[in-house]
């Protein structure tokens, strides 16, 4: 059964362009987390993944041989729409999975605990996983653990995306000096607006001087 698309889903997806994480290379950072996920919880496999429109993209794994899954295999795709941890103890009894590709071939998924990584506006870009081919539980504590890794997951992304944002604004922009478009590095062209929204965290107010036209129209 594939999870059900989440009423933000247009915003959820917003929000993960905003940290340009997918299709990145390996990155040490993410990949401790992911190890230390895999040895308290004493599983095979781990990962951070990201669910975008059709596909769940692994960031950091281990034991998964795949880059990638489609979204409608995806356990994480259901990971998202929750606040709290997904724990699935056995695969073949949970009638959202047991007849998952996943689950009936390889990597022939039993366990599946999912921590969503819910960012600052409440949106759950992907989730930080752990995965055996054995039915287990998770204690308390292993819980717990997760819970904090997850919060360091985000953690590292919000530094990360930091990091690009200072990079962006010391860097010089191409603007067309007639439609006032921004080349990309790709050397597409987009809308100042556009562009500005997709590559830096902005908010949105009124200038004092447009703040006065407002009032003037207000009153016209």
């Amino acid at each position: 059964m594939k999870a059900p698309i989440p009423d933000n889903e247009a915003e959820r997806l917003r929000t993960l362009r905003l940290y340009r994480i997918m299709n990145t290379g390996a990155e040490q950072a993410f990949d401790d987390l992911t190890s230390l996920a895999a040895a308290i919880c004493g599983t095979p496999m781990a990962a951070i993944s990201f669910v975008d429109e059709t596909r769940q993209w692994f960031k950091s794994k281990i034991g998964l041989v795949n880059a990638e899954t489609p979204r409608d295999f995806s356990f994480c795709a259901h990971a998202v729409l929750k606040d709290e941890l997904l724990i699935v103890e056995d695969a073949t009894r949970d009638a959202r999975f047991l007849d998952n590709p996943l689950v009936l071939q390889d990597p022939n998924i039993r366990f599946y605990a999912g921590a969503p990584l819910q960012m600052a506006n409440g949106e759950a870009l992907g989730a930080l996983c752990v995965i055996d081919t054995q039915p287990r539980q998770l204690t308390d504590q292993q819980r717990l653990a997760l819970s904090v890794l997850r919060r360091a997951v985000v953690s590292q992304l919000e530094l990360r995306r930091a990091l690009a944002d200072l990079r962006d604004a010391g860097r010089l922009l191409s603007i067309c000096a007639w439609c006032r478009e921004v080349r990309d590095d790709e050397g597409g062209w987009h809308p100042l607006h556009d562009y500005v929204n997709e590559t830096v965290q902005v908010t949105h107010g009124l200038c004092p001087g447009c703040a006065g036209k407002v009032r003037e129209s207000w009153e016209a």
